[in-house]
């Protein structure tokens, strides 16, 4: 049985006095006219220079600070899921449902990274000093279900693990090198074994990891938020942290297209004023996650102080987290953060609140949303091809006027520059 936790009394707090009127002293705010400059840019695929995102994300900063926890939206509008950096798809998403401000846009969060990570395992001989390289292998592996702050000792968990099988074939091979590239920036350890030694760090190239455009996606999203703060509403995802976006290849992006991690921090630093919620017409609650046993209304939410990195577990880690499930009642969640919910528990909230739908992100769809819970819930995803390979569909949800709703799905958008994914993986890797 799980026990019910007393939900939260937190005083919101969003640290105002931090702001001189919501922007630097000193500062000019962008115009209209170097945010649409910035916008066309972006929508080329071409990043920002790191003090134009310094620039943008302190005038993020002071549009987010005046929102809520549970912020407004009126209808019309195009509710969307997780983006996961795939950049080409959110420009698809853009051609389908309508570009910003012409659609009113809500976005639930997962901008950036992959939710599985790609482990290219690479054994090289000694010609790789003249440029010669034999691929041996890739293995790709699932995001581990487990709290954010086990999943950097899960991954050197499967480091360990893959070590022995390449060390092994690296042998049977007569190789003499090896190498891998990660989601998390691992570097191989100093090995020797009958004269074959593995060097610390040696032909360790850049990690190849899910999303691939993170920053740029990103980036757009929130100058079209700073450019249209009234069209545009994102909410945070469990992949807006600092924690996640260390493991799954945000910070390691950000350092390889910038060579520091400035950009890494600004964003993140933004992520902290991300509305946790968003609310359509007093009808539609829409949320990355799900729902929590410490939070029964909606002044419940209202009342969290939200300016701070996800927690590990309560109220704000369950919005971002949770899961809904065949079973009632509330459970523990396979994915180590969050809870379960039964369709008893949505009914039971959707009606305390008043609410008709609850829609939110979070988890993979095939065919891009999903009714469940007797229609009290709606899951969309708005990642084709997720990472590239799961082959599903994306959806967004167009809610009209009056308030009837409107799936549109899309298939993944022809790539300028297509990630290498087509490599076989060897029969020891199955």
């Amino acid at each position: 049985m799980i026990q019910r936790p007393k939900h939260s009394t937190a005083t919101p707090s969003l640290k105002r006095e931090i702001f001189f009127g919501g922007f630097e002293r000193g500062k000019t705010m962008p115009s209209h006219a170097d945010l649409d400059r910035q916008i066309e840019h972006l929508m080329e695929c071409k990043p920002l220079s790191e003090a134009e995102v310094k620039a943008l994300c302190d005038q993020a900063r002071t549009v987010l600070v005046e929102e809520w926890n549970v912020q407004p939206v009126k209808c019309p509008v195009t509710v969307c899921g997780d983006i996961h950096g795939q950049f080409y798809d959110l420009v698809e998403l853009f051609r389908i449902g309508g570009n910003a401000p012409d659609t009113n846009y809500l976005f639930m969060g997962d901008y950036v990274g992959g939710s599985n990570f790609e482990l290219l395992v690479s054994a090289v001989p000694t010609q790789h000093l003249l440029g010669r390289e034999q691929f041996c292998g890739t293995c790709f592996l699932p995001s581990p279900f487990l709290p954010p702050s086990d999943v950097i000792a899960v991954c050197l968990t499967i480091r360990i693990l893959l070590m022995a099988v390449m060390i092994l074939k690296v042998l049977l091979l007569d190789l003499d090198i090896l190498y891998w590239e990660c989601g998390y920036s691992f570097t191989l350890w100093a090995v020797s074994y009958n004269g074959l030694n593995f060097r610390e760090g040696h032909y360790v190239e850049q990690l190849k990891y899910r999303g691939y455009y993170s920053v740029e996606t990103v980036t757009l999203l929130v100058a079209l938020k700073v450019r249209y703060r009234d069209r545009i509403t994102l909410t945070r995802g469990n992949h807006e942290s600092r924690q996640i976006t260390q493991v799954y290849g945000f910070y390691d992006e950000c350092l390889r297209k910038y060579g520091n991690a400035n950009v890494w921090k600004y964003f993140t630093d933004l992520f902290d004023y991300l509305p946790l919620t968003a609310l359509i017409e007093s009808q539609i609650f829409c949320l990355h996650g799900g729902l929590s046993p410490s939070l029964d209304t909606l002044d419940n939410i209202r009342a969290l102080d939200r300016i701070q990195e996800v927690p590990h577990e309560g109220p704000m880690c369950d919005l971002l987290w949770s899961d809904p499930d065949d079973r009632c009642g509330w459970g523990i969640s396979p994915r180590g953060a969050g809870y379960t919910f039964g369709q008893d528990i949505a009914a039971q909230f959707n009606h305390t609140n008043g609410l008709s739908l609850i829609s939110r992100a979070h988890q993979l769809i095939m065919e891009g949303y999903n009714w469940c819970q007797d229609k009290n819930v709606v899951t969309v995803f708005s990642a084709p091809n997720y990472c590239y390979r799961c082959g599903n569909m994306a959806a967004i949800m167009e809610i009209g006027e009056n308030m009837e709703q409107n799936f549109l799905q899309f298939d993944p958008a022809p790539r300028q520059i297509e990630p290498d994914t087509t490599r076989k993986t060897p029969d020891y890797f199955l």
